[in-house]
């Protein structure tokens, strides 16, 4: 068994507990890589068929190819996708331009909250990694919220030999991170192992690609060649830029996401 085959194992095997444990659970899909490798994983723990819904927050401001790319793949692999927008806070004209937090608290936090509200769900599967951002290290696999889905990151138990705890307190909210042990080039290396289809926005054009996907007016490409899988796995083993480079909230604030996961940030 590889490095990968052992990341995959220990996904499937979170996947397949954290269905056995919460009988109403969802996940969450951005679109990105992450969590498309994440869709991939629930399909193959569940033999073809994902068993539980998809959730799609979508702000409206979306990078206008992301919303093609989810409506086809949804089609393709017949998901159950829920597609939820904070229609108040758009009315009200809530955008970037109120301030990149504010706005991601709105149409992310806020939006999320509602869907898990309608849907009563007990918890959520997330494809965040430990190296794509600090607040994220300090995760577990299965991680408890409170009543208002706030995360307490300075207390958090420890889930020594993959000994995961999955016992909590009726009502509880839990986020689910099967991926949290994986790299980006693990990402990579699997997508190309897998040859799981993934957005073109990942490949470079005209000198520049995006690493992280977002919202069109709060993230930007980087400068790269890198064309090909191949290429962006040996882009990553010599770059010294940061993941989430070109994500503006995360340069507003030092502690930005930190802020955003304490109060209940995806």
């Amino acid at each position: 068994m590889d490095h990968l085959d052992r990341l995959e194992a220990e996904s499937i095997y979170i996947l397949r507990e954290a269905y056995s444990k919460f009988s109403k659970i969802a996940m969450l899909w951005s679109i990105g890589k992450d969590s498309t490798v994440l869709l991939w994983l629930a399909k193959k723990a569940f033999f073809g068929h994902c068993p539980f819904p998809l959730i799609h927050i979508d702000t409206t401001y979306k990078i206008p190819e992301m919303i093609k790319y989810r409506d086809k793949l949804a089609k393709e692999y017949n998901l159950d996708l829920i597609v939820h927008i904070n229609e108040e806070a758009i009315k009200q004209g809530m955008g970037p331009e109120k301030g990149r937090l504010v706005c991601c608290k709105a149409l992310k936090t806020d939006a999320l909250q509602q869907v898990i509200n309608k849907y009563k769900f007990e918890a959520l599967i997330l494809g965040i990694r430990r190296d794509e951002e600090g607040s994220r290290s300090k995760e577990r696999f299965f991680s408890l919220r409170n009543e208002d889905l706030e995360w307490d990151y300075t207390n958090q138990p420890p889930e020594f030999w993959n000994q995961f705890n999955t016992d909590f307190p009726k009502g509880s909210h839990v986020r689910v991170h099967p991926l949290l042990s994986w790299t980006e080039i693990d990402i990579w290396m699997y997508i190309k192992r897998e040859n799981i289809p993934v957005i073109d926005l990942y490949f470079a054009k005209n000198g520049k690609r995006y690493r992280s996907l977002g919202c069109a007016p709060c993230t930007f490409p980087v400068e790269s060649n890198a064309t090909t899988i191949d290429e962006i796995i040996e882009e990553l083993k010599n770059t010294k830029v940061n993941e989430r480079a070109g994500r503006a909230q995360d340069q507003e604030d030092a502690y930005a996401m930190q802020k955003l996961r304490k109060e209940g940030y995806m």
